[in-house]
């Protein structure tokens, strides 16, 4: 080895990468399976000899184990030894991985011991119904309600369990306004007035019940606003509490009156404004000397003008022509969802003052966007919340363009550049030297390095450049050797 070659920093964090490079060769595969440090990556690899998968059980290693058993390829059998392992981590990994076992299998693991494991097989929509049925009764609750929430087409008598539990937590799951999957459930008809009785079911009985005038005003009164959005939501909401609602002291509940289609325009226009005039950042909130119920009403209310922006109205959606000009953000982007618009009014909402607009109306009609316009938008993009989603990824850039961002001021626009997967020698290497770990960490798979520039980025101080490195299909197999010999095995 030459003195000059770079060692890996992150060390433990390659050798993670490496047991995810779909290029690994087999005899290296049984290397790595030795190696005792990091996540036991390499255990979940879907070319796993039956001798290897013996020495990870063989191993007592606790993360070689746990992501053995996270393996999606694993044979049943395997399965079956695991389901039996002391430890519950390596029972409960094997219940999120598996898929398509064998009904002996649910069967050994619907009694675990461990809370974990039972409830992992509480949100599983291939376990058997009989045996799924089994965890309505389940001792411990937080049981009872995953599955509640997940579990959201079961049959009658297993949802009529649940929506009667004697514990709050798992009635108000089974009742919910949110549940972890589609489509929602209808509770027994006969079962309405008594959730609509309970406080802990209220919110989530609202929407199925006949809001007769008399009840829709005695709902509009309830002191949870939770309860109070939802009769603001309802379709048979008479127009006088709609009204009454109109002037909530909850923001929340303004918001549901505000997405009616019924709504009249002075008084959603009203809504809008008073949300909209009272937002004061949260920081100043805090500030304020408030008891907790007053603080609570302060945040949801600031919350509310976010959702001004976000709501999605399905029936702007549907008829979405009258409103491309809208006033108000949440309905221009609904419209922008639409699917038959025509071009001129796509045009029209690709131009649109509000980046959102933008962006829902580019993805939802990449076809008519032509590569400025994609450009535009994408660098104009900021997501609200942390994701790895951007409008480039609806959208096919040519080989120039791509190369252009190569050497863009803007490092989310050199991201791009690697997407060439014809990027110049040159070019592939200087973002591998770009003082922004993220483009280094996007080039970092590209074929086109050189084989030194790949030694340096897997000595890179940034630990996912290193990982991402190493995970490189095109990584060259002398590279992979070195690696594996650096950590000792």
């Amino acid at each position: 080895m030459a003195e000059d070659e770079p060692t890996p920093v992150h060390l433990t964090k390659v050798l993670d990468g490496l047991a995810e490079n779909p290029a690994l060769p087999t005899g290296l595969v049984r290397r790595l399976v030795r190696y005792r440090r990091g996540f036991g990556h390499v255990a979940k690899r879907a070319d796993l000899t039956p001798d290897m998968i013996e020495e990870v059980l063989a191993s007592g290693h606790d993360w070689l184990l746990r992501s053995l058993a996270l393996n999606r390829q694993l044979p049943n059998a395997v399965r079956m030894r695991l389901a039996a392992h002391a430890d519950p981590a390596v029972r409960a990994a094997l219940v999120v991985g598996a898929r398509g076992a064998p009904r002996e299998w649910y069967e050994r693991l619907i009694d675990d011991p461990d809370r974990l494991v039972r409830g992992h097989l509480a949100e599983r929509d291939d376990v058997p119904a009989d045996l799924l049925a089994r965890l309505a009764t389940d001792p411990d609750p937080p049981v009872r309600a995953t599955l509640a929430r997940w579990w959201t087409q079961a049959p009658g008598p297993v949802r009529r369990l649940l929506l009667t539990d004697s514990v709050d937590e798992v009635r108000a799951a089974a009742c919910s306004t949110y549940y972890a999957r589609l489509p929602h459930p209808v509770p027994p008809p006969d079962l309405v007035a008594g959730l609509l009785a309970d406080p802990v079911t209220r919110a989530g009985a609202v929407r199925h019940a006949d809001l007769t005038p008399e009840l829709a005003k005695k709902l509009a009164g309830d002191p949870d606003h939770h309860v109070r959005r939802q009769v603001a939501e309802h379709p048979q909401l008479p127009s006088g509490v709609r009204d009454l609602l109109a002037e909530d002291p909850s923001a929340n509940v303004r918001v549901g009156v505000f997405s009616r289609r019924d709504t009249p325009e002075p008084v959603r226009h009203r809504i809008y404004t008073q949300i909209q005039q009272s937002d004061r950042p949260l920081a100043d909130l805090l500030d304020d000397e408030l008891d907790d119920t007053a603080l609570l009403q302060l945040v949801e209310d600031h919350m509310a003008v976010a959702e001004l922006q976000h709501l999605r109205l399905d029936w702007v959606t549907a008829d979405p022509l009258p409103h491309l000009s809208s006033p108000y953000i949440c309905f221009r982007r609904s419209a922008a969802r639409g699917r038959t618009l025509p071009a001129d009014a796509v045009i029209r909402l690709l131009n649109d003052d509000d980046r959102g607009v933008r962006t829902s109306m580019a993805t939802h009609a990449p076809h008519l966007v032509d590569p400025a316009t994609a450009e535009r938008i994408d660098r104009e993009f900021g997501p609200d919340n942390k994701t790895r989603w951007r409008p480039a990824d609806v959208f096919t850039f040519p080989p120039q363009t791509l190369r252009r961002f190569a050497t863009d001021p803007d490092p989310r626009m050199r991201c791009l550049a690697p997407r060439d997967p014809d990027l110049p020698v040159e070019l592939a290497g200087r973002l591998a030297t770009d003082p922004d770990s993220t483009v280094r960490h996007e080039v970092a798979g590209h074929p086109n390095l050189p084989v030194h520039v790949r030694r340096v980025l897997l000595a890179d101080s940034s630990e996912w450049v290193a990982h991402a490195a190493a995970a490189a299909a095109t990584l060259p197999v002398a590279e992979m050797e070195r690696l594996l010999t650096l950590a000792g095995v």
